[in-house]
């Protein structure tokens, strides 16, 4: 099999050409979708703090130990 090697410089040309397609989201979107992450991930974190507890107690009632 014979490689196909590109030229640099035009493989650059390339890469520009594709990255001018694409369609980049406003500062405000990304502020946004930031915004949800972090207010997703503390949901989140607090609902597992929540079960982590909540099964804690459980066991230490069924198994009798004292915390």
């Amino acid at each position: 099999m014979a490689s196909k090697t590109t030229n640099p410089f035009i493989f650059l040309q390339q890469v520009r050409s594709e990255t001018a397609k694409v369609t980049w989201p406003s500062r405000r979107e990304t502020a946004i979708s930031t915004m949800m992450v972090l207010a997703f991930a503390v949901i989140a974190s607090i609902f597992f703090f929540a079960a982590d507890q909540l099964m804690a107690l459980g066991i230490e009632l069924i198994l009798g130990i004292a915390r």
